[in-house]
């Protein structure tokens, strides 16, 4: 019984040890048909983000400024938050390219 259980114990570390082969794989931009247009749609769609957090930075500064008038502190306190936020979301519309860029290097360090 007590060999039974040491050669099931041991049996993993007979196994040999198989390591991944050396693989190169690239993004290829012109592997699949509408790369291009694709491209075109994600810089469309990041424009619109960029207008809308634009809005939404104006909007959220009137808010703000009729909170603060108005001795109002939560729709003041709602304008600050929603500044920061606008604020947030141009940052990473704007970075997002940089952001995909550098995670990708780190990614093909590992």
């Amino acid at each position: 019984m007590f060999d039974l259980i040491n050669s099931v114990v041991s049996l993993p570390l007979s196994l040999p040890v198989l390591l991944p082969m050396d693989i190169d794989i690239n993004p290829n931009s012109n592997g699949l048909p509408g790369i291009s247009q694709l491209r075109t749609i994600v810089g469309a769609v990041m424009t619109v983000g960029l207008i809308l957090s634009v809005l939404a930075l104006i909007v959220s500064a009137v808010v703000w400024g009729f909170g603060a008038n108005s001795s109002n502190p939560h729709l003041a306190g709602r304008g600050k938050v929603g500044v920061l936020v606008s604020c947030g979301a141009a940052v990473i519309c704007g970075a997002s390219v940089t952001l995909i860029n550098f995670f990708w290097n780190v990614g093909q360090s590992v």
